[in-house]
């Protein structure tokens, strides 16, 4: 379920959501999405020794890549998408977990 939040944007990030928006043929909210689940699946690596997402961030830049030079249809993207966004939902229940029984130790 997806809920409606207003983000303020600078001119030059604005700028270069739309360039990849329109790059990909993607909303401007999903290259946000996926975006901030990058950054998520990024950090719980970082700054949880241990925790590895079932997708790295070279497997990320190998589908995008893969997309862009046309050797993945839109269908199989969407698919790819879907496993970021499931592995960021993943990522960010760990790391709440973690946070609160650190928060309470």
């Amino acid at each position: 379920m997806y809920k409606r939040y207003q983000v303020l944007l600078p001119e030059w990030l604005e700028d270069y959501v739309k360039y990849i928006s329109s790059k990909y043929n993607l909303s401007f909210s999903e290259i946000i999405r996926l975006e901030l689940c990058f950054s998520m699946l990024t950090t719980s690596e970082e700054l949880f020794e241990g925790y590895k997402p079932n997708i790295s961030r070279d497997d990320i830049f190998e589908l995008v890549r893969k997309y862009s030079e046309g050797k993945m249809n839109k269908q199989e993207f969407k698919r790819a998408i879907s496993k970021i966004y499931f592995e960021a939902r993943k990522a960010v229940e760990f790391m709440m977990e973690k946070g609160n029984k650190t928060l309470l130790s």
